[in-house]
């Protein structure tokens, strides 16, 4: 009697992580990747001015008024006030170091640089020729985007899904079995545009060509099925 007591308390242990693994038989769980492509229709780009000079205020000055130059090329353009954001402002003295003594100042150092979106992309050649010559020595960072990827975006998310649906069943006709309802679907990651290297397009400017290539929106999901 002890020992068939023993036996079922012991199976009874058991029995939850055996019917545990037993219904991780009637599984499958597949990934899937989708993957679409568009061309920009946005810039983001950042531009200002550094300017050296022997004292804080001769540099504030002199930045200053090159900002303001900058600020009414962009107006010039159309680019609306909401599209314009200072990101960047600093003063730094300059020093200087020889025969041994201690660091001097020899002058100070305003940089100022505003963010600038350009929502029509077709304004990116003239807005770097034009920042140019409005006195702007520092321009960094251009980058492309697309406005709305939300419909490119729900065709990479089907692909997606299409893709984990035939491996899926690739994977369920060599094991001699059967999809079922679908248990669970995640998706994975962030499926945000980003650029990829095709044959760019260009955009005609006075003297700044634009190679605008395109941008890739991806999705990755996950999807569990029954057996049977």
């Amino acid at each position: 009697m002890k020992i068939w007591l023993s036996i079922g308390f012991a199976l009874g242990l058991l029995s939850p992580g055996w019917a545990a693994a037993q219904e991780q038989q009637h599984i499958i769980t597949m990934s899937g990747h989708g993957e679409t492509h568009g061309q920009p229709d946005t810039a983001m780009l950042s531009a200002g001015v550094s300017v050296d000079a022997p004292t804080a205020a001769a540099a504030l000055a002199d930045a200053n008024k090159n900002m303001q130059g900058i600020l009414a090329a962009l107006k010039k353009l159309g680019v609306a006030d909401r599209d314009i954001q200072t990101r960047n402002f600093s003063v730094h003295p300059q020093y200087a170091n020889g025969n041994g003594q201690a660091p001097r100042v020899t002058g100070y150092q305003v940089t100022n640089q505003v963010q600038v979106r350009l929502a029509e992309i077709g304004r990116l050649g003239p807005a770097l020729d034009a920042l140019v010559v409005a006195g702007a020595n520092q321009i960094n960072g251009v980058n492309f985007s697309i406005h709305d990827p939300a419909t490119l975006l729900a065709q990479a998310r089907t692909d997606a899904v299409t893709d984990a649906r035939a491996k899926a069943g690739t994977f369920a006709k060599a094991a001699g079995v059967s999809l079922g309802s679908i248990l669970s679907i995640n998706e994975n990651g962030n499926g945000g545009p980003r650029p990829v290297v095709f044959a760019a397009p260009m955009v005609k400017a006075t003297s700044v060509p634009v190679a605008l290539g395109e941008e890739a929106v991806s999705a990755d999901v996950t999807i569990a099925w029954e057996i049977k």
